[in-house]
């Protein structure tokens, strides 16, 4: 069987993390979390007092960044230049400044060049906001998540209170939301889209099993079989 891409897109908080990482214990394929990754980059800039807005200083900061992934017990951990961030790049004021320095021109190219050289040669399900569109056109499964901007805010004030992240209100959530979703969208490259080929799933009203056995469904059954994972390591 050839390389295969699955490509889940959709706004923040719709549940892509959570529904990739099931796809990819499944199907026994790799996931890579780009989100986490621009997350990353929006951390940095923070930490070294750059606006995310600056193209000129981000360029500078892009050329020695290192992002890395470890995934230890099913638990995915981020590194950024060596230091275990995971909890740090999930916090509202990061997630504005992911998002703002997700716009740039120069940092998408440089995530997508770090992106394609991890999954170019490997079985892989991959979520963000321009997997289906940008990353992976070519993917041969692409899917689209959507729900409701409350519903989205909910999932993500309760996921901050499960890592004991608490200096956060609910509205302060939803506003980061509305806020990622209008700058996703209207990014002049490379913006979040549903491609006329991705299948849609609205979660808003679905448990994450639901949302997971929908996509399976959409998948052909050699795929979900045990030997599907052969050769994607």
């Amino acid at each position: 069987m050839n390389h295969f891409q699955i490509a889940i897109d959709g706004p923040s908080g719709s549940g892509k993390s959570t529904l990739a990482k099931a796809v990819s214990r499944k199907l026994g394929i790799l996931y890579l979390d780009t989100g986490a990754m621009y997350r990353a980059c929006g951390l940095k800039a923070l930490e070294l007092q750059i606006s995310p807005k600056d193209e000129a200083a981000v360029i500078e900061m892009l050329k020695d960044i290192r992002i890395d992934m470890l995934y230890e017990n099913g638990i995915q951990h981020v590194f950024l230049d060596g230091t275990d961030v995971s909890d740090k790049i999930r916090m509202p004021g990061v997630s504005v400044a992911a998002s703002d320095i997700s716009s740039l021109r120069s940092v998408r190219e440089k995530m997508v060049e770090m992106q394609r050289a991890i999954a170019g040669d490997k079985n892989v399900v991959l979520d963000g906001r321009d997997i289906g569109s940008n990353v992976f056109p070519e993917a041969k499964y692409k899917f689209f998540l959507n729900a409701d901007p409350e519903e989205r805010a909910v999932r993500r004030f309760e996921e901050l209170n499960a890592r004991g992240i608490t200096n956060q209100t609910y509205e302060e959530v939803l506003a980061d939301i509305k806020y990622r979703d209008h700058q996703d969208s209207t990014r002049a490259f490379a913006p979040l889209v549903r491609t006329a080929d991705a299948i849609v799933i609205d979660t808003t009203f679905n448990t994450q099993e639901q949302t997971f056995e929908k996509l399976l469904e959409c998948l052909p059954p050699e795929l979900t079989a045990e030997e599907a994972s052969k050769g994607s390591n």
